[in-house]
């Protein structure tokens, strides 16, 4: 269950990120291309409105933002200031480890309520009942995007729901610490492949550089 989660949690940041990417490549090529002194070409371009390209595209980057924070809680790529912790005593560490990923989702836990309400108060309440055919009488249907005109709690969305899951991860981390010890790390020097032939140092590196350039004036 939680492979698929993590899977679902990369495909979607993928997904968002290769939409937006696409909507603003199209965007900045029509623009440059709309601008071009061709007869036929200029005119159907300009007859083309990709004014909601930069909406939709803010949009997609708030989603992608927020649940790429939690990918980031589950696979240690936050930056973080250990010095000081790495310092202490097991013991010590330990207990501070704890706290800090337990502040961190009481935080996100928080944040996900406080913005379920707000999403709820905004409009999703209105949608839902309106979807299933209640009475909206006095409700709030809440705003709309400028161009897209989506209910703004569509975008909201993006809090409850990522603060959600990075609540989790935090837990899920905390749990796995407790469990063995060892946090989620990653080598951001790290190149993939390197690792397989092993480690060298720096004066075999030297000494190997040596021998292939008196080997090449040799056969000189």
């Amino acid at each position: 269950m939680l492979r698929l989660l993590d899977h679902l949690e990369e495909w979607l940041i993928t997904l968002l990120i290769g939409v937006a990417t696409i909507i603003i490549f199209v965007a900045v090529v029509h623009r440059y291309a709309a601008g071009l002194s061709i007869p036929g070409l200029q005119d159907w371009l300009l007859s083309l409105n990709l004014s909601w390209a930069q909406e939709l595209c803010i949009i997609l980057f708030v989603w992608m933002a927020k649940f790429g924070a939690a990918y980031g809680v589950r696979t240690g790529i936050h930056v973080g200031v250990d010095v000081l912790i790495n310092q202490l005593k097991p013991a010590l560490r330990r207990k501070f480890v704890i706290f800090g990923l337990a502040s961190g989702a009481l935080f996100t836990g928080i944040i996900c309520v406080l913005g379920g309400h707000f999403v709820w108060e905004n409009g999703a309440a209105f949608s839902v009942r309106s979807t299933l055919g209640l009475d909206i009488t006095d409700m709030y249907e809440g705003p709309t995007t400028p161009d897209l005109e989506w209910p703004t709690w569509m975008v909201y969305m993006a809090i409850p729901l990522g603060s959600g899951l990075m609540c989790f991860r935090f837990l899920q981390v905390m749990v796995g610490f407790i469990r063995t010890g060892e946090l989620p790390h990653h080598d951001h020097g790290h190149v993939e492949g390197l690792d397989e032939a092993g480690p060298i140092l720096v004066g075999e590196a030297i000494e190997n550089a040596e021998e292939q350039a008196h080997g090449r004036g040799g056969r000189k």
